[in-house]
């Protein structure tokens, strides 16, 4: 029997069958839906868009994307644009939007472009959801153990000063003695910085811990860090680079935050370093951004380890090295990158080294920060 080829109806009919079905979809998707067109007009609003920010499709359609949502990322770091701009295929971020009655809500967002059979840009779709309940728990739940950290900072801080005291003034103790009181020191200090991290690290989380923003020279910094960090790295026969091909630009940041950033990720380097091996920190321009990779040629991360790398009190399991830390680093450095208004990327293979890339907003202060860049020159250095 001679296979019977749909003719023009028949195409036409299934376009419209399957346009059917995406409207339907689209309309009873229990998250907020908007479509775009290339010039980020609104073409579609689905009813849950509307639940969450209280204006009707009608209301919508035609008008920007920004002007409606006014969302946390529409100014400097638009989703939308990202992947219409082709830069990535799809974007997932948490942010803000703005509802008709004027409430910021937090929301979930997933955004990617709308290509036709040939790849021409056709526009673009945003899928969001409100999260303010799932916040209002972390906000508790971080507030709740902020309170029981800090309750049990001031008993450590006695116990580690009174260690202190006892090893320098107490006579006579035997040599175990002295063995356990430096151990209850040692074991202070480590709970104490612990303590002290995850308030922190609660605090930044939570949004409550304020950055002391001001013009900050990242080279100055990086150059900084580049010299204490020498006998160190020499001390585990190590190389450390530091490269920048041009000065960057003043940067309005907190700038003790970053260097806890750096510092946090030149230990991971110097911890899950090879012997012999090299760590570079190099800097560069990107699209309005400025750049701090940090690479090394250690043992690298298992991909298995890389959806929760950030989390707090994680600890990728890495052979060969030797577990220290309590697995809040890497949360504190996303928290503080990110407070800055940054992200924090990371490439790694095992048994090759990992990069990790502090990527910052580009904001030049002025013509005093025109001034300040001018001061600043390019660095290469090699120990």
């Amino acid at each position: 029997m001679e296979e019977r080829k749909p003719g023009p109806k028949d195409t036409k009919g299934k376009a419209v069958s399957d346009l059917t079905f995406c409207t339907f979809v689209i309309k009873n998707l229990p998250v907020g839906v908007l479509t775009v067109d290339s010039q980020l007009q609104i073409t579609g609003f689905n009813p849950r868009a509307t639940d969450i920010t209280g204006y009707s499709e009608e209301e919508t359609l035609g008008r920007f994307c920004g002007d409606v949502l006014n969302g946390g990322m529409c100014d400097l770091r638009c989703p939308l644009r990202t992947v219409l701009g082709r830069e990535k295929p799809m974007v997932a971020v948490e942010t803000t939007v703005q509802s008709k009655s004027g409430k910021f809500l937090p929301v979930r967002m997933s955004t990617a472009g709308l290509f036709d059979d040939d790849g021409n840009l056709i526009g673009g779709v945003e899928a969001f959801q409100d999260i303010s309940y799932q916040k209002e728990l972390e906000r508790q739940r971080n507030n709740f153990v902020s309170m029981i950290a800090h309750d049990m900072k001031s008993p450590v801080i006695s116990i580690h000063g009174f260690a202190e005291r006892l090893l320098k003034q107490v006579s006579g103790a035997t040599e175990k003695q002295s063995e356990y009181l430096r151990v209850i020191e040692k074991e202070a200090t480590r709970l104490e910085s612990l303590i002290s991290d995850f308030l922190e690290s609660s605090r930044l989380q939570a949004g409550e811990l304020k950055l002391n923003l001001s013009a900050t020279s990242l080279d100055k910094e990086l150059h900084e860090l580049y010299e204490l960090y020498q006998p160190r790295v020499a001390e585990k026969g190590l190389v450390l680079e530091l490269i920048s091909e041009a000065p960057l630009p003043i940067i309005e940041a907190d700038s003790q935050r970053l260097r806890r950033v750096f510092s946090n990720l030149l230990d991971n380097a110097i911890k899950f370093s090879k012997t012999k091996g090299t760590i570079t920190i190099s800097t560069s321009e990107t699209n309005g951004k400025v750049v701090v990779a940090i690479k090394d040629e250690g043992i690298g991360i298992d991909p298995a380890d890389f959806p929760r790398i950030f989390d707090p009190f994680h600890r990728a399991e890495r052979p060969g090295a030797k577990e220290e830390g309590f697995g809040l680093g890497l949360a504190g450095v996303k928290s503080i990158v990110e407070a800055h208004g940054g992200e924090v990327r990371v490439e790694s293979e095992p048994g090759k080294g990992s990069i990790f890339s502090v990527i910052l907003p580009k904001e030049v202060t002025g013509s005093e920060g025109h001034e300040k860049r001018g001061e600043t020159q390019g660095i290469q250095s090699k120990a």
